[in-house]
């Protein structure tokens, strides 16, 4: 029997043995070529894989790298760069747009007709450089491998087999790339790069939902943000909204973050928001100190529409009804460029993190339900109907769910998206024969389905506060920018996000609304069901 530490030997030995016969040597032999081919691929790809264009004003350079995800990278310097989410395979496509002729771009601006050729040809530029890069890449790959291949064997047919495999795997990768290619993804790019050049970059919202699926169009409009943006001086263009697009700025629990007004502020300004929705938590703990933050709300410039949240005491709620721009809703509606928003304040006022006590009986009754099935009612007798509802924490948006079309709020200081579970019948009661009864006769009559609910959670636009320093990575800010269509319908939003204390980056993802979502396929509580309330921050 072999001892452990015998192992080693005997391993040596059978590998020893293995490698001596033909197939063993052969199959080393061949791993060695495929190495070698992919090492010298990797790096042919890297340093050759390059090719400049024009397109419109601009002077491109376009170049590949490998990569696990794919995508596409637009970088515009010095403003930041655009993220689409393009195709799939090993290889990412880069597109830095650098030096720009003054003449051209100044007679784009002045000639629409000559920007809508530019922007037309510029398609055409893009598809015959990246046939261009593509034919450089297969080059490279062959190139580079070949010549580590001959540096490392010296054997002419181990040479030629590490450019088949070369030309293999970069011509598999290109093929995976054109088959995956989404060309609406420009319709949904990502920017990161200074915060007051993401509205004039990323382009309007109304604009890109209507052209979704133009690819022409997008690109085109993508060359003539950037060019507008290299021929002003004083100050960055932004697009003005058209006039049945209404602005809204969701932020959520700033937790007395002194620096969220002025981000606030530069959101406002950039993005031309209509009015500001705070879904509450706008303090640490309610006191008659923290009064004083609010006091920044005047400054903005735009309505501000609140809900009180569960650190958010009665004083502080008063406090803001005080701001002039102010409006506080507390099972109350208002209307803002003929968007309806109705609101109710948080319950519960829990800054020492208390749960709600269970009952004698040991059920557990939700006053969060409660407040969200009194707004709910509230929403059903409002005219004109209710388009947006606001809640601070996610747990009261349930019976709200078939009664409006939007729920905002806040509460868990991270983004979540979703469609409300459709809301349960309710159980009819026993009758006597022939009777009907109130719930059955209005069952009757609602010909039309409960409309779908969707329900967006904001983040933190303080950063969570001093909590946000309690993990090694600091909570980062959040905002995000709702447009909606003269049918108060939402079309898109763009989430921002700011690093946390200490760091400064910053990312705008657009976000388009397609067709009707289907509902989740979660089962909706009865009304009648106690639910329990989390641990509440």
């Amino acid at each position: 029997m072999t001892s452990l530490r015998d192992l080693p030997r005997v391993v040596r030995s059978a590998t020893a043995r293995v490698l001596g016969t033909v197939w063993g040597r052969r199959a080393l032999l061949t791993a060695a070529v495929v190495l070698v081919a992919l090492t010298g691929t990797v790096l042919g790809t890297m340093l050759l894989a390059q090719t400049h264009i024009d397109v419109g004003p601009f002077r491109a350079e376009m170049s590949i790298t490998p990569s696990v995800k794919g995508g596409t990278e637009v970088n515009i310097p010095p403003l930041g760069s655009l993220h689409l989410d393009s195709h799939d395979g090993p290889i990412h496509l880069k597109v830095n747009l650098g030096s720009l002729d003054q003449n051209r771009t100044e007679a784009l601006i002045d000639d629409p007709t000559a920007l809508t050729v530019t922007g037309k040809r510029a398609v055409d530029e893009v598809t015959a450089g990246v046939l261009r890069l593509g034919l450089r890449a297969l080059g490279a790959a062959l190139a580079g491998s070949m010549l580590l291949a001959a540096l490392i064997f010296r054997d002419f047919r181990r040479v030629a087999w590490a450019g088949v495999t070369a030309l293999a795997v970069t011509g598999g990768s290109l093929g995976l790339a054109v088959g995956t290619v989404r060309r609406d993804s420009i319709a949904e790019p990502r920017y990161e790069g200074l915060l007051v050049n993401a509205p004039a970059v990323v382009g309007d919202a109304r604009r890109i939902a209507d052209n979704y699926g133009r690819y022409a169009d997008q690109l085109q409009q993508l060359v003539s943000n950037v060019s507008r943006i290299y021929t002003t001086v004083s100050s960055l263009p932004v697009y003005a909204p058209q006039a049945d697009t209404t602005r809204i700025l969701h932020v959520s629990d700033l937790h007395l973050n002194p620096s969220s007004w002025g981000l606030i502020r530069t959101v406002v300004k950039q993005w031309n928001i209509d009015a500001v929705v705070d879904t509450g938590d706008i303090v640490d703990w309610g006191s008659n100190p923290e009064t004083s933050y609010v006091s920044a709300i005047g400054q903005i410039g735009v309505p501000y529409i609140y809900v009180r949240g569960n650190h958010d005491s009665t004083a502080i709620q008063a406090a803001v009804a005080r701001q002039p721009n102010a409006k506080v809703l507390d099972n109350s509606v208002v209307t803002i460029n003929g968007l309806t928003l109705a609101g109710i304040g948080d319950p519960e006022f829990t800054p020492d993190k208390s749960e709600t006590p269970p009952a004698a009986d040991g059920s557990v009754t939700s006053p969060l339900q409660v407040s969200g099935e009194r707004l709910a009612a509230t929403i059903r007798g409002a005219t004109p109907p209710v388009n947006v509802a606001l809640v601070h924490d996610p747990a009261m948006a349930q019976p709200l769910s078939g009664e409006v079309p939007l729920v905002l709020s806040g509460h868990k200081h991270r983004r979540e998206v979703n469609m409300l579970p459709a809301p349960s019948p309710a159980p009819t009661p026993t009758t006597t024969p022939g009777a009907v009864t109130q719930s059955a006769a209005a069952a009757a009559g609602r010909t039309q389905p409960a409309m779908a609910t969707r329900l967006m959670v904001q983040g933190s636009t303080g950063g969570a506060g001093l909590r946000g320093l309690e993990h090694e990575e600091p909570t980062p800010l959040t905002l995000s920018v709702l447009y909606f269509d003269e049918q108060h319908q939402l079309k898109a939003y763009d989430d921002i996000q700011l690093g946390g204390t200490g760091q400064s980056n910053v990312t705008v993802q657009r976000n388009v609304i397609g067709g009707p979502e289907p509902r989740t396929t979660a089962t909706a509580r009865s009304a009648a069901t106690p639910s329990v309330s989390p641990s509440r921050r």
